[in-house]
């Protein structure tokens, strides 16, 4: 049986497979009717892939097989024929050594498996951190139609009548055992109590932040990033998102044409505005890459350097995901900056509306929650990009979750060679170390750890939180995760494994910190750094094989965005000759 319709307005790089009588398209089209597709499906309409990260190994995005039913039925409503598949899912919270390591297999394996199959467009199912970023890079590097459809973050966490904040509640809790402030036994009930639904976190750490950006961007539906995991309305916006891809595809609307200078622009200023994580700077500068758009780090201080946070969310502020939502979630806030002049309304979106049409009518509904712009958490969030004789590529810190009396310091230096020599000794009572010492990790770059883990936020030592101290400068070429907290300098470049000047600070030498003045300096001569960089050698052998060793071989520095070289720019979506 088979049923008429109008013809589709183009022919679809899908009907390279499946138009046409030949053997090959016969060949192409019988084998997918063993799934029961009705030959009608195959008479030139769209097909839709639905990209998933879904993975029981990946906690934040195991709800993920429900909201893809839920895309089908719109591709299906709208026309279109959707077909799943999976790819590589990073999931935070158990991969090793760090999930960063595999964001750009991800990529990979999603430019890959858009450019073989027969697609006209996609819809990127993500969630947990690394996933969001990948899935945009990997589409990027392929340039058909892409929508994305985060999973959400979790309900708040609930315990002895508080909310509890995930990952950020955890640092805090750890901190508070190792002073004797909260008992071993009390740590463990409220393990219990964080992690209540399905769903990313629910702190604006990096998966809040990256479906943020990817909202902001304009690669994803007005209101994506905020609604939890669990409420309807997410199953609502994810079949939304299944028909608006195939108006996509006929009106061929790809990632090139919403990826512009001016939409990276708007998302920097962005994440200055929720008080967005650290991570944000590395994925949108490799995501920049991809799609070709000129990015650099010092964009991220020239842009966003005098943007305030207006999010009161964790780790900066009080609240948590559902209160941001229930407050009216992302576009209250891009709202703000477009009134203020400071969002360029022009922006296209998936949604085939320009940024500005998407925010007409919208309306701030807890001004405590998302805080009228002149009545910020930080009158200057964002993130702040230092350089110096320390990092001559550059470094980062986030001011909206540093300590203000630190944000201009000079102290000792106490060298952790790594992230094992920091775990042997940071518990020792007799470690020489005080409140005023600046902590130094080594060796945990990109080419470091290897991956580039999210040890950047060390915990401090028992003896300083025994005194109360809460917070210390913390300098590493590492990560640190968006649910952290702390006056942190992040993905110091170059890094040490590679001979960056941080692989030859020393236990005792002097550094200065000076945020404002956006300066991070070693204290000592020229010519000893000269001459400890000349005799310098690689405390990090290579890895001998495997994913490891490509990834060791072409991964980049944190301050391009720790792509591969080889993956820079888009290759196009070209359609490979048939083999059969």
């Amino acid at each position: 049986m088979t049923f008429t319709k109008a013809p589709w307005p183009r022919r679809l790089r899908s009907a390279e497979w499946y138009g046409g009588s030949s053997r090959d398209n016969i060949y192409h089209r019988s084998w997918m009717k063993n799934q029961g597709l009705p030959a009608d499906l195959f008479d030139g309409r769209p097909v839709i892939g639905i990209c998933n990260t879904w993975s029981e190994l990946t906690p934040c995005n195991a709800h993920l097989r429900d909201l893809a039913e839920r895309v089908k039925r719109g591709v299906y409503e709208a026309g279109g024929l959707p077909l799943e598949f999976p790819v590589f899912s990073p999931g935070e919270s158990s991969l090793r050594p760090t999930a960063m390591m595999y964001r750009n297999l991800c990529a990979m394996d999603v430019e890959e498996a858009l450019r073989a199959n027969p697609l006209d467009g996609v819809v990127l199912m993500a969630g947990c951190d690394k996933t969001t970023p990948a899935l945009m890079m990997g589409a990027c590097s392929v340039d058909m139609p892409a929508i994305v459809v985060s999973g959400g973050p979790m309900l708040n966490g609930k315990w002895r009548g508080g909310d509890v904040g995930s990952g950020t509640a955890l640092w805090q809790m750890s901190e508070a055992v190792k002073s004797g402030e909260l008992t071993r036994a009390d740590f463990l009930e409220a393990e219990q109590a964080m992690s209540r639904s399905p769903g990313s976190c629910n702190t604006m750490g990096t998966a809040s932040t990256m479906a943020s950006m990817a909202e902001v961007l304009g690669l994803a539906l007005p209101g994506n990033a905020a609604i939890p995991a669990v409420d309807s309305r997410r199953r609502a916006i994810a079949q939304f998102a299944g028909r608006r891809i195939v108006d996509m595809v006929k009106d061929d609307l790809k990632p090139s044409d919403i990826l512009t200078r001016t939409a990276f622009e708007n998302a920097i200023r962005t994440v200055g505005a929720i008080g967005g994580s650290t991570n944000a700077v590395i994925h949108l500068l490799a995501i920049a890459g991809r799609i070709g758009v000129p990015l650099t780090l010092d964009d991220w201080d020239r842009v966003g350097r005098d943007i305030p946070t207006i999010v009161n969310l964790m780790p900066a502020g009080q609240y948590l995901m559902e209160e941001f939502f229930y407050a009216g979630g992302l576009p209250v806030v891009l709202k703000a900056l477009l009134d203020a002049g400071r969002l360029d309304g022009g922006a296209l979106t998936v949604s085939g509306m320009t940024m500005a049409e998407t925010l007409d009518g919208v309306t701030n509904w807890n001004p405590d929650v998302i805080r009228p712009l002149d009545q910020p958490l930080t009158p200057e969030g964002g993130i702040a990009v230092l350089r110096g004789n320390l990092a001559p590529a550059g470094a980062v810190i986030k001011p909206s979750a540093a300590s203000p009396h630190l944000m201009r310091h000079r102290g000792r230096a106490v060298v952790f060679a790594d992230i094992d020599d920091y775990k042997a000794r940071i518990n020792d009572p007799d470690l020489d170390i005080d409140e005023t010492c600046v902590m130094v990790l080594q060796n945990c770059g990109p080419r470091g750890y290897p991956g580039m883990a999210e040890v950047g936020n060390m915990g401090l030592p028992p003896k300083m939180l025994k005194k109360g101290i809460k917070d210390m400068v913390r300098i590493s070429d590492a990560r640190m995760s968006g649910t952290a907290y702390g006056t942190v300098v992040l993905h110091t470049a170059p890094e040490a494994a590679v001979g960056g000047p941080l692989a030859i600070v020393r236990d005792g030498d002097m550094i200065e910190l000076d945020v404002a003045a956006r300066r991070l300096h070693l204290d000592v001569p020229d010519d000893e750094i000269a001459a400890r960089l000349a005799g310098w050698e690689p405390a990090v052998a290579p890895p001998a094989s495997g994913y490891a060793r490509l990834f060791h071989q072409h991964v980049q520095g944190a301050d391009t965005g720790a792509d591969f070289d080889f993956l820079i720019g888009g290759r196009g979506r070209a359609v490979g000759k048939d083999s059969h």
